[in-house]
Parts: structure tokens; C-alpha cells; sequence
């Protein structure tokens, strides 16, 4: 598992097994409980380089089919009289 998505599609792997009775729920239960402890060491990493002022990217979040755009996106101009 290398990143956030093959964690939740490990999860959704589970759940469909245990549904099935194709997988032991004890095991299910740990499968969840350590993906839970993972996700909430990614919060924990994510709180301290938001206080931190931290700006780097975080592998484990990191979306592996992402591309970067090479041109910069306008932003909207939320002032204007049409939008409120």
C-alpha cells in the first residue's frame, strides 16, 4: 500500500470480503482499526505542518495519477456585483 486511495480500496476490498463471509471479521477488525491509526497519524502530520507553516507534500496523501498543470489557473473574481 503506497498511498491514501490504495488504502481505501484496501478497505473497500475488505468490507466487500467480510460482507460475503469470505473474510474473518476479527481480521476485518484489525485491518480497520490499524488503517484508522494510519489516517490519524496522517491528521496529526498534516495539523503540524499547517502550524508549522509546513507547505511540503505529504507521500502518503499524494495522489499518484495527479498532473501538475504547466499553465496557472485565473482566479475568480468573487468582488464582482453578478456573483453575490
Amino acid at each position: 500500500m503506497q498511498n491514501i486511495t490504495e488504502l481505501r480500496e484496501s478497505l473497500a476490498d475488505n468490507y466487500t470480503k467480510m460482507k460475503a463471509g469470505k473474510m474473518n471479521l476479527a481480521l476485518g477488525k484489525e485491518l480497520a482499526n490499524t488503517s484508522g491509526k494510519m489516517i490519524n497519524s496522517l491528521k496529526c502530520e498534516l495539523e503540524y505542518n499547517f502550524l508549522m507553516g509546513i507547505k511540503a507534500p505529504i507521500k502518503f496523501l499524494a495522489n499518484p495519477d495527479f498532473v501538475e498543470l504547466k499553465k496557472p489557473v485565473n482566479k475568480i473574481d468573487t468582488s464582482s456585483k453578478q456573483l453575490k
